[in-house]
């Protein structure tokens, strides 16, 4: 049996007396792709955080690749939401090459592991299609441009897991649909598994093996037909909620007032 590539037992998170879920259990293996639902401060964002080292579980164990988790683990790759870029002036090549060696600013490099680290970085910009944009200023780049960049970023260490925390928010459709497909296309050309947090399910929807649905310290693990459905929503939501199937897209309505596809 293969060892799944995140895992996570028994898993609790509390902020003081706030648990945002508890008696969790994941297993996620190579290659699959799981989306994670839910409303703002479900802990989605805060699931991300404990498997990258920034967060301790309350109790239970969460594990990458078969080992307890750590912080800066070149076995993780992060994609996050689209943001603005201040400061001072970086190319594409920059941003990408903070995916090796971020950590190691002010080191010297020997000149064979220099030629390594380029080597990475050109081969991320080749694999999103944004050799174009090495030299480039990201001060003039789109959104989506900036998002192709932030991919090959997460994967100039060759993760075996990529977390991606909302990557297409404020991103128009095309740029959304071409993000999702890249990080679609890694998963299925190395097998690397894909955590996908977001508040629509229906820009993935193509890609999405099971859902994890997080609602104030209840959640759901299945496919999307097991838990998108009214039942389950109801349930987590603890209040009516309806779950319509529109020309194969999913509408969510609630009597909280709350809507979502």
């Amino acid at each position: 049996m293969n060892t799944p590539v995140v895992s996570l037992s028994g898993a609790c998170l509390k902020f003081g007396e706030r648990l945002l879920w508890d008696r969790l259990d994941l297993a996620v293996d190579a290659g699959e792709f799981v989306a994670i639902l839910g409303p703002n401060g479900s802990g989605k964002t805060s699931l991300l955080k404990v498997l990258t080292g920034q967060l301790s579980l309350s109790s239970g164990s969460a594990d990458v690749a078969g080992q307890p988790v750590s912080a800066g683990s070149s076995r993780i790759g992060y994609v996050p939401q689209h943001r603005t870029v201040t400061g001072p002036a970086m190319r594409g090549r920059d941003l990408v090459r903070l995916g090796v060696d971020g950590h190691k600013w002010g080191l010297t490099w020997q000149h064979a592991a220099r030629r390594e680290r380029d080597i990475a970085v050109e081969r991320a910009l080749a694999e999103v299609s944004a050799t174009h944009l090495a030299r480039a200023p990201l001060s003039v780049m789109s959104g989506g441009e900036l998002q192709r960049l932030r991919i090959a970023q997460a994967l100039a260490g060759d993760p075996v897991v990529l977390l991606c925390d909302e990557p297409l928010l404020n991103l128009d459709p095309a740029s959304a649909q071409h993000v999702s497909e890249l990080i679609d296309k890694r998963r299925r050309d190395a097998n690397t598994a894909v955590l996908f947090v977001t508040h629509e399910i229906n820009p993935v929807l193509p890609f999405v093996d099971r859902v994890l649905y997080l609602v104030d310290g209840r959640f759901r693990v299945g496919t999307v037909d097991e838990v998108m459905t009214s039942e389950n929503l109801s349930m987590l939501y603890r209040t009516e909620v309806d779950v319509l199937r529109v020309r194969g897209q999913y509408v969510v309505v609630g009597n909280r007032g709350f809507c979502h596809e």
